[in-house]
């Protein structure tokens, strides 16, 4: 059997599906499976032991143009079963004009008369982790084509293979930035694309920054995407000991690696908070603090940007310096319970 996962839109929601990718390689072990995802997302799965090949595509600004551009290429390629992550109507449209037989997505935005196994959104869904729900989806597939439930009793599996060669080549690209191989590196993710409230000030990530190079002696660096570029030049211009700027200089395959060879991510609710638990290093991620206007959901602040002001450089550094050292942490997350 061939069969497409469509992927998701987001490197957040990317490493959330893959417990539900490696599910689909189990239950159809001999089967050659394709992964059908953004260019900004291929590169966390170049290592990838679950999936065969991947499809990537740039979004365009019209989203007809998408379906075109894409159903074109699908429909020589002859997908017996395409399993859709998103819940949008693109992705369904594209995979039914394809002319994939077996079409399996949550019914959702009127897309169910183009999936031939529309599935009900879990009354549960915002309730648990979303790693849940893209599981869920799997279950729901081998349950109707296999007829058995193995998936709902699996351990998430959220890990991602990264290659010793990506490794030894993200060394390279910190030393030649200035990083010293003697040192523990510390990465900071200063940025948050989709969402300015969730940014911890910049004049905060800076003190963070001073702190972990002269009271830890550490590589600090600034990583994530061009779209971070703005914000991560302001915390760069504002450290006293400035902090390697690698933001918009990578590609996420780049990122990823150089995640998997660092000590420790410090970052806001951000994609790459996600890649670091998956190649297996330490990460704080900073999340709003505790206040009555909290949650709001909004991705900019009508006001004093409280929830996350409230968070200290000193509570951070202060995990920041038990994760470097702790030879037993795993994870911290810095929530609302600091301050």
């Amino acid at each position: 059997m061939k069969i497409l996962i469509r992927g998701t839109n987001w490197i957040g929601d990317s490493m959330m599906s893959v417990p539900a990718m490696r599910e689909v390689r189990r239950i159809f072990p001999d089967s050659h499976i394709t992964l059908h995802t953004k260019s900004s997302s291929e590169g966390l799965f170049e290592n990838a032991s679950f999936i065969d090949d991947i499809i990537s595509f740039k979004r365009n600004r019209w989203p007809a143009v998408d379906v075109y551009d894409n159903v074109t290429f699908l429909r020589d390629e002859g997908f017996d079963l395409a399993i859709l992550f998103p819940n949008s109507f693109e992705s369904a449209l594209t995979v039914f004009l394809s002319r994939i037989p077996i079409r399996v997505g949550y019914n959702k935005d009127a897309r169910g008369l183009m999936l031939t196994h529309p599935i009900a959104v879990p009354e549960w869904k915002n309730r648990r982790h979303e790693v849940f729900y893209y599981l869920n989806l799997v279950g729901e597939l081998e349950r109707r084509l296999l007829g058995r439930d193995s998936v709902s009793s699996a351990t998430p599996d959220i890990s991602i293979e990264i290659s010793k060669e990506r490794k030894r080549q993200a060394l390279k690209l910190l030393a030649a930035a200035g990083a010293d191989p003697e040192k523990k590196t510390v990465l900071l993710g200063v940025g948050s694309t989709n969402s300015n409230a969730k940014r911890w000030p910049t004049d905060r990530y800076a003190a963070l920054a001073d702190r972990l190079t002269t009271e830890c002696g550490t590589n600090t660096v600034l990583i994530g995407s061009s779209g971070d570029s703005v914000v991560a030049s302001e915390v760069a211009s504002i450290a006293t000991s400035p902090p390697i700027n690698l933001v918009g200089s990578t590609s996420t395959a780049e990122a990823a690696s150089i995640i998997s060879v660092s000590d420790l991510l410090v970052s806001n609710d951000m994609g790459l908070a996600h890649v670091a638990p998956a190649v297996g290093t330490r990460s704080i991620t900073i999340f709003r603090h505790d206040v009555p206007c909290a949650p709001c959901m909004l991705r900019e602040c009508p006001i004093d940007h409280r929830c996350m002001t409230g968070i200290s450089p000193a509570a951070v550094f202060d995990q920041a310096a038990i994760a470097l050292t702790d030879p037993i942490m795993e994870i911290y997350e810095t929530t609302g319970s600091v301050s």
